[in-house]
């Protein structure tokens, strides 16, 4: 099973998400995809995460978290001991959401909140300590990234396997040549 955690402000709607749903789709093994639509609250967001994973198993399922999706991917690999695929992480979004507190708007459902120092306070939480089985985790990262800086996903997430895409974007609209390699890291033939 895969299970995308989508970032800041995003959406199972989101364009990876949907691409990956997608290729799923083209495999006949939908029923194996799962993109939850996340609380703008932090402990909130995780709760729902927590309860997806109870509810399969831990090692058949692999993590695919975008942005800030990437983090919450991160908190529950060192917990639960699964895999992840991570995209463009948010390595530290307890400081780099700081300079977004106040009035938010999500860019697909319109939906309109506050953040606040409650959310980066709940983020504090869910850091963890440097990663402790690298083996566990597989990043794809941009150096064209125009919201987070990827060399701190590369140095973080050193000793994983790692693809680092020379240009792209934050939303990686070449998504779609990496999927295959992210369906083979999760034990899923993309061969159909």
């Amino acid at each position: 099973m895969l299970l995308y955690i989508h970032g800041f402000n995003s959406s199972p709607a989101s364009f990876k998400a949907n691409v990956l749903r997608e290729r799923l789709t083209q495999l006949g093994r939908a029923a194996e995809f799962l993109c939850p639509a996340l609380p703008d609250r932090p402990a909130q967001a995780m709760a729902l995460l927590e309860n997806m994973v109870h509810q399969h198993d831990i090692d058949s399922t692999t993590l695919v978290g975008s942005s800030l999706g990437g983090f919450y991917a991160t908190y529950l690999v060192e917990k639960y001991g699964m895999r992840a695929v991570l995209l463009n992480p948010a390595i530290s979004p307890q400081t780099g959401l700081r300079a977004y507190l106040g009035p938010q708007k999500n860019l697909y459902t319109g939906e309109e909140y506050v953040l606040t120092e409650q959310h980066i306070a709940e983020l504090d939480r869910l850091g963890v300590p440097r990663p402790a089985d690298l083996s566990r985790y597989f990043l794809i990262t941009a150096t064209g990234d125009e919201v987070l800086d990827f060399r701190e996903g590369v140095e973080r997430f050193r000793g994983a396997k790692q693809i680092i895409i020379n240009g792209s974007d934050h939303g990686m609209g070449d998504f779609v040549h990496y999927l295959d390699k992210i369906l083979v890291f999760a034990g899923i033939n993309p061969l159909p």
